[in-house]
Order: C-alpha cells, then structure tokens, then sequence
C-alpha cells in the first residue's frame, strides 16, 4: 500500500478542524471521509473499511474512548491516531491502552502530524508483513534468532531488555503506555520505575548518545516508542 494512497476518516464535530485536515491531507494525496459522531464513525469504518482514522475524543454522541474500545472489541485493527484538546496525561493512556496507536494534541502543527500518520500506517504494514529482522538505522534486531546488532556489532542484552525492545520493534512507531510494557514483560503491575531502569540499560547499550536517544523515545507521563526509519 502506498502511504499516500491510503484512505482517511476524519471524525471531529467541528467544521475548522474538519475542512483544515481534509484540505492538508487531500494536498498530500490522501483520500478522506468524514463523520462528525461516533455512531456516524463506526458505521463509515465498517462501511467504508479506511486505512486509519483520526479520532477526536469529545464527541457529541458519545466518547471517543469508546469509539476505541469498540473497534478493538469487536477485532477491528485500524490504526487510530487521536486527535484531542485534552492535554492530560490520563486521558492520552486510557486512549493508548484501549488501543489507540497515537495521540496529537489540539492545536497541531501539519508536519508533525503527517509524521504521526506515516508512522502509524508503516506500523500497519510491519504488523501484515512482519518480518523476521527488524532494522532501522544502525539497529538491527533478529527476532527469530533473539540477536541485536547496533552498528554491525553483536550487543548482549539481558532477557528483561531483549522483552522490552521486542515488544517496543513488535510495535515500531507506536506509543506502549507503562502499563502495556509492565504487562507483557513483568506479567503484570509492577513498579515503574523498574521499568526505568530497564529502558536507561537498554539506551546505554543501543543508543549512540543515551542522553539523546534516537530510537527508543521517551513519551512524557505515558511510555515509550521506537522510532522507524
């Protein structure tokens, strides 16, 4: 699938927000189809079957988190990318944990969020056409023979780091909140700062510079995402 072929729904109650991101994304040679509820939402995804949605949380006829919970329910695998005003933390996890793939905050600037839309459906191809050596830049990830190269040299990881990068390159582009990574690797809550200090080793191994990771990226208050090129 070309990126730029993809089809687009748009779900937003308000006209501006609505005639900004067709225009954009039409400029960009995206198809786009538009609801302004989330009855409406759900109806044009099964109708319509669209490459990904852009999602606002603050519908009128109901919540967008439930628009999430909904789809991820009924084993609809769309990526989500939501688009909100709502600028707490605890709503950006509830949206990733229930399954959303990304999250803008309202006002947006266009090029980031074309960044976040390209990352999202490359994820999508990755997941219906996983590969068994995941590489990106100077990291390379054998995910059958548990191997990790950085720069053509083998690096050695413990299991609980090998656990948190497979799920991080499973999932390449994507935000995992916490409490997604805890789970898989922990089995369940455990105490995040473990987590820390589990992701500060595995920078210390993978990253050029630690201090300024270029792949394994910290998401303020909500969890991490490694970067695809």
């Amino acid at each position: 699938m070309n990126a730029n072929a993809a089809t687009i729904l748009i779900v937003d109650d308000e006209p501006p927000i609505r005639r900004l991101l067709r225009t954009s994304l039409n400029s960009q040679g995206f198809q786009v189809s538009e609801a302004v509820d989330g009855r409406g939402a759900l109806a044009e995804i099964d109708r319509s079957r669209p490459d990904l949605v852009i999602l606002d949380l603050g519908l009128p006829d109901m919540d967008g988190a439930d628009v999430i919970r909904t789809l991820r329910d009924g084993g609809n695998a769309v990526p989500i990318l939501v688009l909100s005003s709502r600028v707490d933390e605890k709503g950006k996890v509830e949206a990733l944990d229930l399954g959303a793939d990304d999250y803008v905050t309202k006002p947006f600037g266009t090029a980031e969020l074309f960044a976040r839309i390209r990352a999202a459906l490359r994820h999508r191809l990755q997941q219906q056409g996983e590969q068994p050596v995941f590489r990106s830049g100077d990291l390379e990830v054998d995910l059958m023979r548990r191997i990790v190269r950085v720069r053509g040299g083998e690096v050695k990881l413990t299991p609980k780091e090998y656990d948190i990068l497979r799920m991080l390159v499973a999932h390449a582009g994507k935000v995992l909140t916490h409490r997604m990574l805890m789970s898989e690797v922990w089995g369940g809550e455990t105490d995040v700062q473990y987590l820390r200090i589990y992701v500060r080793q595995l920078r210390q191994k993978i990253e050029a510079d630690p201090e300024r990771p270029q792949y394994i990226l910290t998401e303020t208050g909500v969890g991490y995402r490694l970067m695809m090129e």
